[in-house]
């Protein structure tokens, strides 16, 4: 399903006796900001970030923003030129999907109170209960791994980088690495293939992660469709979930359950699956099924309520769902920003709800009159 840039954009539906009450934070594609907006759709608080372009972003307990984001001195990643040598690695994965160079934790005001640099890390973050981050990390894989890696393509005459696979690397507070998991050691290069659309660039492409209580660690590998669960007491899968394809944001939902949205073929769905069962026990899709899809970005916030905030990434659409699948919000990104190459950006790649009475807001004026201007600019007031 295609969306027009010229479409209704803000609040675009509600039901406000059936609503999850909240504010929702917003880091819009290409923007220099991230949003906080309420239940009508209206901005009420912004952080602007100068020394890395945005990427996406998750308020702390402590009320602080956690914020991913590239470097804006980084120079333009290199031309596609497959039949030429392949860039070095710190180049070429300059050019990968989710790319990140550093993460900054900033206050209410947007003062930097922590950073963490890492030049291979990209898409997802974890803060962890005992104040440590967790980071997927590309790395290049063995010669001989790379030879026994199924699937994929490579386009004429292309002379390939060396596959790359994902590490999950955990970091104290001063940022010295505390453990490192290597993913690819726990997929089979057989079983497991990149799949066949896929260039032989990345195997398993590491978009998303999220850790439970007991240490379990859920991810998604976007290019081989696999969502994994590693058991945190013995570093083994307890899951391997193939029944998705490009899928997006993984998290856990409960002891035994796991949410991620699968952004499908030609129609998306958001998925809840029982971990030791490995079956699928809520689903949503759209009626008609294509009338929800998104091929890239995305993801699926469950909130306190047991309905979900559905992020249809590429096209900007925000919408809750309950659990009986009625649709009771609605909000269009009406902040169109511009990739470098002119094409208009109005994409979200995630988005969370929070409650009113979550620590970043204690004592803040939420009210949308102090960003009037902002507000009547982009037609939310």
């Amino acid at each position: 399903m295609g969306w027009s840039v010229n479409r209704p954009t803000g609040l675009t539906w509600n039901r406000p006796d059936l609503t999850t009450k909240g504010y929702t934070l917003v880091t819009p594609s290409s923007d220099d900001k991230a949003y906080l907006i309420d239940m009508d759709g209206r901005i009420v608080h912004t952080w602007t970030f100068t020394t890395i372009n945005p990427g996406y972003g998750r308020l702390l307990d402590n009320g602080n923003l956690l914020m991913s984001g590239s470097d804006v001195n980084l120079p333009p990643p290199p031309e596609d030129q497959p039949t030429k040598p392949p860039p070095p690695f710190e180049t070429h994965i300059t050019r990968l999907g989710g790319y990140k160079t550093t993460l900054h934790e900033v206050d209410w005001d947007g003062n930097v109170v922590w950073s963490y640099e890492n030049r291979a890390q990209h898409h997802d973050f974890v803060r962890l209960p005992n104040g440590n981050t967790m980071v997927p990390e590309w790395v290049e894989l063995s010669e001989d791994l790379q030879k026994r890696v199924r699937g994929g393509h490579r386009l004429p005459r292309e002379r390939l980088p060396r596959l790359l696979g994902d590490d999950l690397v955990e970091v104290d507070p001063a940022g010295n690495e505390v453990r490192r998991i290597h993913t690819w050691k726990l997929l089979d290069p057989v079983r497991d293939p990149i799949h066949s659309t896929k260039r032989r660039w990345e195997w398993t492409h590491v978009n998303g992660i999220d850790v439970n209580d007991a240490g379990d660690i859920v991810f998604s590998a976007r290019t081989s469709d696999r969502v994994c669960v590693i058991d945190g007491a013995t570093g083994e899968l307890k899951l391997k979930f193939t029944d998705t394809h490009g899928q997006h944001h993984v998290s856990w939902v409960g002891d035994d359950l796991i949410q991620v949205f699968d952004n499908g073929v030609s129609a998306s769905r958001v998925l809840e699956i029982c971990v030791s069962s490995g079956e699928i026990v809520w689903k949503y899709e759209g009626r008609p099924s294509h009338q929800f899809f998104s091929n890239y970005i995305s993801g699926a916030d469950r909130m306190w309520s047991g309905s979900v905030l559905v992020c249809e990434g590429s096209s900007g659409r925000l919408f809750e769902v309950t659990r009986d699948h009625q649709v009771v919000w609605e909000w269009i990104n009406p902040f169109v920003n511009h990739r470098a190459n002119g094409d208009p950006a109005v994409g979200i790649y995630r988005a969370h709800r929070y409650q009113a009475d979550h620590a970043a807001f204690r004592g803040r004026d939420l009210g949308p009159e102090v960003h009037a201007k902002a507000n009547r600019l982009n037609g939310l007031m």
